[in-house]
């Protein structure tokens, strides 16, 4: 199935991203682009026993809790992801860096998706997999989700060309903690000084995404307060707080963290801040 920006079946939160595809490929069940919650899961294609096992825990939760998880369906993490949603009776949506006609690299697995979830290309069935293919696929992973969950990452990962596209659509992103000697860990840690969410659990992040009250981490009450009431609908620096509430900027931070730990205020990439998601 082919749709077209503008169309009634196309999946408006891609109008609102830098280089938006004009068309789509579909094949599978196409509702799912426009129903729902959607998560992306990513990482490293290489992954630790560790990463794969967080990939399958964090994919079988967020499906189960109704929530889509989407991926790339690269070896790795992405499969992973993928085929934990399907065994927990949940939806998943893979965005391809070929045709949804030539699917790459696990053909048993995409006919799989093409009947219990979705395949999404912007390229035209019969186009092969190209090396450019991919980051541009992962403008879209994160175009059509509201959060990016990074699993496990090296340094030169292509899940944080997932992640920077993530930050700069507007887009939650987060990141597991790994070994601290491992080479595998290098990215998501990466993300983590940069500002990206930390997650220990599936349950924090369906939490603060559904405010399911049997979670980890309840939704949060109504902001109250000069700083959390400045951050309504807001995403802000340290510096841009303290000058819109005329206050020191240490005294800020202070408060920043004091949030932060429990739950009121998240840290998102480049240092910025915002009220969770309720």
């Amino acid at each position: 199935m082919r749709i077209e920006a503008g169309g009634p079946s196309w999946p408006t939160d891609l109008d609102h991203i830098d280089g938006p595809p004009r068309t789509l490929w579909l094949r599978g069940r196409t509702e799912l682009l426009r129903e729902g919650r959607r998560v992306a899961i990513v990482g490293t294609r290489s992954p630790t026993p560790y990463g794969e096992a967080q990939a399958d825990r964090f994919g079988r939760a967020l499906a189960a809790a109704g929530l889509i998880v989407v991926s790339g369906m690269a070896r790795g993490v992405d499969q992973a992801a993928h085929r934990a949603a399907l065994a927990a009776g949940g939806d998943t949506i893979a965005v391809l860096g070929s045709g949804v006609d030539v699917p790459w690299p696990d053909v048993p697995l995409a006919d799989e998706l093409a009947v219990r979830g979705l395949l999404v290309s912007e390229f035209p069935p019969g186009q092969g997999p190209r090396p450019h293919h991919f980051p541009l696929r992962n403008r879209i992973i994160s175009g059509i989700s509201e959060a990016v969950v990074v699993i496990e990452a090296a340094g030169a990962s292509g899940s944080l060309i997932t992640a920077r596209w993530a930050a700069d659509q507007g887009r939650a992103v987060y990141a597991l903690p790994g070994r601290v000697d491992h080479p595998m860990s290098r990215g998501a840690h990466r993300l983590l000084r940069e500002g990206a969410g930390l997650l220990e659990s599936p349950e924090e992040l369906i939490g603060e995404l559904l405010g399911d009250a049997t979670c980890e981490r309840h939704a949060p009450p109504p902001p109250e307060g000069p700083l959390l009431e400045a951050l309504v609908g807001e995403t802000l620096s340290v510096d841009e707080l303290a000058q819109r509430l005329g206050a020191d900027v240490s005294a800020v931070l202070v408060e920043l963290v004091s949030h932060e730990l429990s739950g009121r205020v998240v840290r998102a990439p480049g240092g910025l801040y915002r009220l969770p998601s309720r």
